[in-house]
């Protein structure tokens, strides 16, 4: 039997207008403790680029530059067994309260998936015609190799919605 691993608690707050969910921590941000937290993942890159913040790799910024524009962050999976950081290794996975946590937070307006395992297993959740958009977006994994401009180009979407 393999280690079950743990997501952390999302990060929302009243102020939250969009919600971008991951699949599960990478065996990294499980170490650090931090969302995202693979030196090579493009998640903070790409949200500094998106609002013109300067880069930095302190996580109480990071954290604050998300909450200053409205951004929410969670993941879909609660918990699983997974070696390594593939999402092609999860098992036994058990889902977290989505639901439950729009309804928590109703100024949640758009959900955005961080690559395909988050969108698939979030429709499987709440149905293909939920209240609400979803969106998916390429994967930040430095696994998922477009070109860091396309992914960019592609998370402008967010902008939208905030």
């Amino acid at each position: 039997m393999q280690n079950r691993i743990s997501s952390f608690p999302p990060l929302i707050d009243n102020q939250s207008k969009i919600l971008i969910l991951g699949s599960i921590p990478g065996v990294k941000s499980l170490e650090k403790q931090q969302y995202y937290g693979h030196p090579q993942n493009k998640f903070w890159k790409i949200i500094f680029e998106l609002f013109h913040e300067e880069f930095t790799e302190d996580y109480a910024e990071r954290i604050a530059v998300l909450k200053k524009n409205h951004v929410a962050l969670w993941d879909v999976i609660d918990s699983c067994e997974r070696k390594g950081s593939l999402d092609s290794e999860i098992k036994n996975e058990e889902a977290n309260q989505i639901a439950e946590l729009l309804k928590e937070y109703p100024n949640v307006k758009a959900i955005f998936c961080n690559g395909g395992k988050s969108y698939k297993n979030l429709q499987k959740l709440l149905g293909k015609n939920f209240r609400i958009p979803i969106y998916l977006l390429p994967s930040t994994s430095p696994l998922h190799t477009i070109s860091f401009e396309r992914k960019l180009e592609d998370w402008k979407i967010i902008l939208e919605h905030i």
